[in-house]
């Protein structure tokens, strides 16, 4: 037990860039280092691009007031979520662990500040954002056969299980499938927004750009207003959302102090200029008001400009919310990976196959937690409600960067950033966050009440040392239970292990952070 009453579990140390590969060749099993360049491209880039950009980018316009307002917020977010993206590229290669925010705001700022963020996470954010994107799949992919009605609900989650069940499968067995699929994916939904942006230079060339001209773009087709700019800020960030995912998996890719930083460097530039340029086709084949009331702006696109291959644009859509639901089950489950690990989610989680060296178990818990949100009906009231905490908790972990320069100003640190890079996020993080519990008082405070459920789970689950003995007992025939049906280990134990007792139990109860004072001394 730490001194904030966290139990720390083992952990790669900074100072251990390639402990997996070693552990390997002592006969081990750990996570393996399969993710190169490309594919942590693909990570970042199929995370974000999810299909909002083909669905609704109109959260922005309706809110900016104009076509020229609006691509200058599309523009400002980009920047914004670079600034944001090279604070977290810092983070990532001087604390070298999965995991990502939870990760460093666990080590940074104590126990339940870290626990906190694993907490709404597994309880909403992912379970919740994945059901919602295996949902609009299911529902491009049905449209088609139900060209007069809506497909039928029961329909829709039926085939968003089958997606779920089939791509945790694919992520049980292989990193390297996994990742495979996501870089195919990423390709397929750039190639279709690259369709739309050719489009849109085509209809530049035939003269189609009145909303481009500088008398028409700042037309106000309402009135300016402070509060729906700010509003349009703030929808324009959650587009450039899952940004940080790579973050989560920096234990598995190759080279991470090179591949970490030149990933985000290149796919953050990348998904803005698809994002603004994107937009700008739109507005060259509709109207402000046209692309205001469409519910499906890429399909509306396509049918105007594509004739009879407008069925392009559907297609792509379900192509990239499934490469979407990949990437996020591939990240959020190493985060839950992570979570155990420290000792914050049951130990049967930090545990990996002994022959395919991935987290069956934390997969397993990410795809059932999300068929249960399939279930319910309240999933898109509860992603309002977390939303707010997510971003809070991006504000946090910047926050960290520079608690962490005043802590530990001698901790080695691969990419050291100027200040001003974090100090421009905050304010930036700032404004919007004010501005949403100004505007949203109540949906704010819900979240702020869902997160603080964790508080009495933390003290209770994590805290409390002593349980009792029939309760340890229980966990431990559980755990024993999970190891034989998944055959699962904990990283670093021996292959011919079968049981979490013993010494691979023993070692996951070892603090080894690499914000421990040894590992300062080290450097």
């Amino acid at each position: 037990m730490t001194a904030n009453g966290t139990r720390q579990r083992s952990s790669t140390s900074s100072s251990g860039k390639d402990a997996a590969a070693e552990e390997e060749a002592a006969g081990g099993v750990a996570l393996k280092k399969e993710i190169g360049l490309v594919s942590a491209c693909g990570i970042i880039v199929g995370n974000i691009i999810g299909s909002g950009i083909f669905v609704s980018p109109k959260g922005v316009l309706e809110n900016a007031s104009s076509v020229g307002m609006s691509l200058i917020v599309w523009i400002i977010t980009g920047i914004i979520t670079a600034v944001g993206a090279l604070c977290y590229a810092e983070l990532g290669v001087t604390i070298p662990k999965s995991g990502g925010d939870y990760s460093y705001v666990k080590d940074i700022f104590g126990g339940l500040a870290g626990f906190l963020r694993l907490w709404i996470a597994v309880l909403v954010i992912y379970p919740t954002n994945q059901a919602v994107i295996a949902l609009t799949f299911s529902n491009y992919v049905l449209q088609p056969l139900f060209p007069t009605c809506f497909p039928p609900d029961s329909g829709l989650r039926l085939l968003a299980a089958v997606c779920l069940l089939l791509l945790t499968w694919v992520n049980c067995s292989s990193v390297r499938w996994a990742t495979r699929v996501q870089d195919v994916f990423t390709a397929g939904k750039l190639l279709a927004l690259a369709l739309i942006i050719i489009m849109g230079i085509v209809q530049i060339c035939k003269g189609e750009y009145y909303w481009l001209e500088s008398t028409n773009a700042f037309e106000p087709f309402q009135e300016y207003d402070v509060g729906l700019v700010a509003l349009a800020f703030l929808q324009g960030s959650f587009a450039y959302g899952g940004w940080n995912f790579l973050n989560y998996v920096t234990e598995e890719l190759v080279d991470p102090y090179v591949n970490l930083p030149r990933a985000i460097f290149i796919s953050i530039p990348l998904v803005t200029f698809v994002y603004v340029f994107a937009n700008i086709a739109y507005v060259t084949a509709m109207s402000p008001q046209e692309l205001l009331a469409s519910n499906a702006v890429a399909v509306t696109f396509g049918e105007k400009l594509l004739g009879v291959m407008a069925w392009i644009m559907p297609i792509s859509v379900a192509l990239s919310t499934f490469g979407g639901v990949n990437g996020s089950l591939f990240t959020s489950s190493r985060l839950f990976f992570a979570g155990a690990r420290e000792g914050h989610l049951p130990s049967l989680l930090a545990m990996i196959h002994i022959k395919r060296c991935t987290p069956i178990p934390a997969l397993v818990f990410t795809c059932v937690t999300t068929l249960l949100m399939l279930c319910t009906s309240d999933m898109y009231t509860l992603i309002n409600y977390v939303g707010f905490i997510n971003y809070l908790f991006y504000g946090v972990t910047v926050a960290g960067q520079i608690v962490l320069r005043i802590k530990q100003p001698e901790l080695h640190r691969p990419i050291k950033i100027s200040l001003i890079w974090p100090v421009i996020y905050l304010i930036f993080w700032a404004f919007l966050l004010i501005f949403s519990f100004y505007s949203e008082p109540v949906v704010c405070g819900i979240g702020l009440a869902i997160m603080l459920t964790g508080v009495p789970v933390y003290f209770l689950g994590v805290y409390w040392d002593s349980k009792p003995r029939c309760f340890d007992a229980f966990v431990d025939k559980m755990t024993y239970l999970g190891q034989k049906l998944c055959v699962v280990v904990y990283p670093g134990g021996s292959k011919d292990s079968s049981s979490g007792s013993g010494e691979d139990g023993e070692e996951m109860k070892e603090a080894t952070s690499p914000l421990s004072k040894e590992d300062c001394d080290s450097h």
